[in-house]
């Protein structure tokens, strides 16, 4: 009885061991927190049956388990959406911590770019953009979060969708405004420009990967019928020691929704 009680727990642990190991069929990097990441046009939670309904919204973010999510075209108080606090919504029905960035004013409310994070958000900034031509104003949004007692700063904004040249003066913007901050870095947005653009070659001299790494993959607009990837998760700073399993994962991924007039795209990283 002892012999057979010694011999089970024996494997017991072998099997804890293996699956501790295991996980979705690669090695996580020793100290390392896999995070998931969504950036979304949500078009103010209107679908592609013009349909305003904050809760299809919701639910893409809940099914997708991203722990940071960065939104673009959010709006607050604002007559077209009923006055909602479109962001107050989106963090009660997913249960995230959030954080808003107005760019303009607008039918008496606010419209601009928002945040959810499962983790706290300790700290945010906000700029707006200077602009060439473009009646409609720009920014970002930057919030530090702590994750598992580590600093991340995460980003998101909506670059000019007109003209080519104001998305890179607004780029430009943006990347000094990023000079300074230390340590992991994500930025995510509607950038409106497919990866062959000047704006996407100015990401990646300035040092940051493309989260999706499947070239020719990964539309996102329109949402009925992708054609082209305007919506982007770059980071700096993070994601070393992958190995070659973790460049094959399903870690990539533009969910099926018409929830909005864009698709969201999720992208897994090491932390």
């Amino acid at each position: 009885m002892r012999r057979g009680l010694t011999a089970s727990l024996v494997l017991t642990a072998v099997v804890l061991a293996a699956v501790c190991r295991h996980d979705g069929g690669h090695a996580a990097p020793r100290g390392r927190v896999r995070l998931k990441v969504m950036s979304y046009n949500i078009h103010v939670g209107i679908g592609m049956d013009k349909k305003l309904d904050l809760g299809r919204i919701a639910d893409v973010i809940r099914r997708s388990g991203c722990d940071l999510v960065g939104l673009q075209e959010v709006d607050r108080g604002v007559e077209r959406t009923g006055r909602v606090d479109e962001i107050k919504e989106l963090a009660r029905l997913t249960g995230m911590d959030y954080a808003f960035a107005h760019n303009l004013d607008y039918q008496g409310g606010q419209y601009g770019v928002a945040v959810l994070s499962r983790y706290p958000i300790l700290a945010i900034d906000h700029r707006r953009y200077a602009n060439t031509r473009e009646r409609e104003r720009r920014g970002f949004i930057r919030v530090e979060v702590e994750v598992k007692g580590r600093r991340l700063n995460f980003v998101t904004t909506h670059l000019d969708y007109q003209y080519a040249d104001g998305r890179l003066f607004e780029t430009r913007q943006l990347l000094d405004a990023l000079k300074d901050v230390r340590g992991p870095l994500i930025v995510t947005g509607d950038f409106n420009e497919e990866p062959r653009g000047q704006v996407y070659e100015l990401m990646r001299a300035a040092g940051f990967a493309d989260g999706w790494r499947r070239a020719g993959e990964g539309a996102t607009y329109p949402a009925d019928k992708p054609a082209k990837r305007i919506d982007y998760v770059f980071y700096r700073g993070l994601g070393e020691g992958r190995t070659p399993r973790d460049d094959e994962d399903a870690a990539q991924s533009v969910p099926d929704t018409l929830a909005s007039d864009h698709r969201p795209v999720v992208v897994g990283l090491w932390f």
